[in-house]
């Protein structure tokens, strides 16, 4: 019993010449993969997730930032739903992907876009 034991928590071979049951060679492997999924693999398809919906919520009049560090407001949405037309500047729009969109500042209302007099 004792052996087994000591065995179970060393992952090595019981004394005595035996040999090792196949299962408790594979324990090893088995927590490896388990602890990989919840603490890699999982929070990133949960962060996908979200990031998905973020670009997939994007409306006109929201402020954005690229991935490139372009600051602006969404001017308007491409009606494939792929690109978007962001104005950086005065009288000055420039189109990107959705995918180029890194995250969303604040929202306002579309309302506000109009041009300043």
């Amino acid at each position: 019993m004792h052996d087994t034991i000591f065995a179970l928590m060393l992952f090595a071979p019981p004394t005595g010449g035996q040999t090792p049951n196949p299962f408790i060679q594979l324990v090893p492997l088995v927590l490896i993969f388990v602890v990989f999924y919840f603490f890699m693999i999982r929070p990133q398809q949960k962060k996908q997730k979200d990031r998905d919906a973020l670009l997939e919520n994007i409306k006109r009049g929201d402020r954005v930032v690229t991935i490139g560090g372009m600051h602006g407001t969404v001017a308007g949405i491409e009606t494939e739903k792929k690109t978007v037309l962001v104005q950086v500047a005065e009288n000055v729009k420039i189109k990107f992907e959705r995918s180029a969109i890194a995250n969303i500042e604040k929202q306002e209302t579309g309302d506000k876009l109009a041009t300043k007099e």
